[in-house]
């Protein structure tokens, strides 16, 4: 019988901790699949986050270093210039990325440090509760904005990827959604693309990835489905923010 399908090699076969619903499992999956589709699985080092994905280590069949919350820039910058040969990815949350850890993507970016970021934006912190987060927008309802987040009071949503875009170090930025196959179509290919390049010496990559959190919204899994397109997609528009290279050759 002929196989059509299969489980990519660059993840382990165990179970993982997510919540049911939570698509950090389908990204896990893309950025596998893409390492192995490349044949650069065997040199890649992957830096996993303190947020939901920080058990990321036991998941991913490649080297893996743990970080301090939203250090993982600064540590993936140190394996990148020690192993220069490498491929080297962090793989982040919101919470670790866009708040603790602002400085060290901005910085990392900045630099054009020759590493891809894979950022999962689901607008909430995770693992810690369902507080607001630098994404939550404005009038969603978290721990800790339980009448809405106030702009008055706490600011404006942070666009990070339209933030690193301006940034000259940064050659590739996408923004994507896995909320439905055609959207997870364009999503591994955004994915496959930041890695493909950093395989030819290009600057920093990174792909955003609009996620949904059911447990901490509040919402079913299809439920919280339906807000993302509502919702986030219209504040965060999908698509390339920035592409110094074009087409991968």
């Amino acid at each position: 019988m002929a196989v059509i399908f299969e489980p990519t090699k660059a993840l382990l076969d165990v179970p993982t901790h997510y919540c049911p619903g939570c698509t950090h499992g389908i990204i896990h999956r893309l950025v596998g699949e893409a390492l192995e589709e490349l044949g650069i699985l065997d040199r890649t080092v992957g830096v996993a986050p303190v947020g939901c994905a920080v058990l990321a280590y036991d998941y991913f069949a490649c080297d893996m270093h743990e970080a301090a919350h939203g250090r993982a820039p600064a540590v993936a910058t140190g394996i990148k210039r020690a192993l220069p040969d490498n491929i080297v990815f962090t793989y982040q949350g919101d919470g670790d990325l866009a708040a603790i850890g602002t400085a060290e993507i901005v910085h990392a970016a900045a630099r054009g440090e020759k590493i891809t970021t894979i950022f999962v934006n689901n607008a909430i912190y995770g693992m810690t509760g369902g507080q607001m987060a630098p994404t939550t927008l404005p009038g969603q309802v978290t721990e800790t904005s339980p009448y809405g987040r106030n702009i008055e009071t706490q600011g404006y949503p942070v666009r990070v990827s339209e933030m690193i875009s301006t940034l000259d170090g940064a050659v590739y930025v996408e923004r994507v959604s896995v909320d439905t196959p055609g959207n997870v179509f364009k999503a591994k290919k955004a994915i496959k693309k930041a890695f493909e390049l950093q395989t030819k010496g290009a600057g920093f990559t990174m792909v955003e990835v609009l996620s949904i959190c059911p447990t901490n919204w509040g919402l079913s899994p299809v439920e919280a489905l339906k807000w993302l397109r509502d919702n986030m997609i219209p504040y965060y528009p999908l698509g390339v923010k920035k592409d110094t290279i074009g087409e991968v050759k």
